[in-house]
């Protein structure tokens, strides 16, 4: 095995990672300031499990007695329109699923099975997120915008009407 095709492989994800965290958290930001609190919270879920994908990565790396490089891939997109961020989302998901699947390909080529196990694992997730944002985006191409804001009324920290005397 050698060992430096599959840290450049891992490096190379951790870095398309770091990007994913960087990008879904201003998305997140974006939203939850627009006031579109459930697509808010799927972008920081999914911050958060691209967190857990660099940590798995960088621990893979360092097993392998490779140096974690901490760059993310690309500069973060400034884009504030729903179904655009979504758009990005899933285009950033479905190359992930592409790189990660010849990266598993790759590792067991070079008979590391384990880094193989790592690659595969985060296809799963990352076809589980474009998913998850392909709904959404179905969703709003189906409802409306609206269906967004209607979603969010539920989850406003500002007080509703107060019910009427006698009910609950």
């Amino acid at each position: 095995m050698d060992r430096s095709k599959s840290i450049a492989l891992l490096n190379h994800a951790l870095a398309d990672e770091l990007q994913a965290v960087h990008q879904y958290m201003l998305f997140h930001f974006h939203l939850d300031d627009q006031g579109l609190a459930p697509l808010s919270m799927l972008f920081k879920r999914t911050a958060i499990e691209e967190m857990i994908h660099v940590e798995k990565l960088a621990e893979r790396i360092l097993f392998l007695k490779g140096e974690v490089k901490m760059a993310a891939a690309g500069p973060v997109e400034a884009i504030t329109e729903p179904t655009a961020m979504l758009k990005k989302a899933m285009a950033m998901e479905e190359s992930s699923q592409i790189d990660y699947n010849k990266s598993a390909i790759e590792c067991g080529a070079n008979a590391d099975s384990v880094t193989k196990q790592v690659f595969e694992a985060l296809v799963v997730d990352e076809e589980r997120h474009f998913d998850q944002f392909e709904k959404q985006f179905e969703k709003i191409e189906r409802f409306g915008i609206s269906y967004l804001a209607l979603q969010s009324f539920g989850n406003s920290a500002e007080p509703g009407p107060a019910a009427p005397a006698g009910r609950p």
